[in-house]
């Protein structure tokens, strides 16, 4: 099967060390801004940044309502950050005109573990991922609150849930991108393979 094409929203935020973390798990890496370009991709990654800021450019480029269509579709999405927060179905302390796409029956909040100068780093046993613990690197990071029944916790910090898979729809708290282990990245391709095999048949 060819090698999978997958988008990085990019609106807002780490854009470019996702692009390069896909295309070390070998997938053919693209940046999405428009409607056009996120009707190409085979499954996208929504990257930390701001989720306010995220969400309103994402109205802004007219990408909002195909995103959340192309999820409720079943197109693989994996969002770090603010990402997840952009995945959960509910924020528990949201911006004013913050929107989510939803897609994670999850509730999340925002900042959850301090803010940027009490952004660290810790090793988190992620399920789904063979090996030593994957290193997260937490940056105003959220967390969620709580998990619907559809919802599975991949990955837990210090009794705070931080990974969570619902699906073809995955996210976690942390920035995998940042720390050269693509092991999150090659987890989320063979998603986007296997969503892409279950199409064909």
């Amino acid at each position: 099967m060819s090698t999978p094409v997958i988008g990085v929203l990019a609106l807002q935020g780490d854009v470019r060390e996702h692009l390069v973390a896909l295309a070390a798990a070998d997938a053919v890496a693209r940046p999405v801004r428009r409607p056009d370009e996120l009707a190409e991709v085979d499954g996208l990654v929504i990257p930390g940044g701001e989720s306010t800021t995220i969400s309103k450019l994402a109205v802004l480029f007219g990408v909002m309502e195909p995103l959340r269509a192309r999820v409720r579709a079943g197109m693989p999405v994996y969002g770090t950050c603010a990402g997840l927060i952009m995945l959960a179905d509910k924020i528990l302390d949201p911006r004013s005109g913050q929107e989510t796409i939803g897609g994670i029956d999850m509730i999340v909040r925002r900042n959850a573990f301090g803010r940027q100068n009490e952004s660290f780093e810790a090793a988190v046993d992620v399920k789904g991922v063979e090996g030593d613990p994957v290193e997260g690197v937490f940056i105003r990071a959220p967390w969620v609150e709580s998990v619907g029944v559809e919802a599975e916790v991949l990955a837990e910090h210090e009794g705070h849930i931080v990974a969570v898979r619902q699906g073809n729809a995955l996210a976690t708290s942390f920035h995998p991108e940042l720390t050269g282990d693509h092991r999150v990245h090659s987890l989320f391709v063979d998603m986007v393979r296997a969503n892409r095999a279950a199409e064909s048949l």
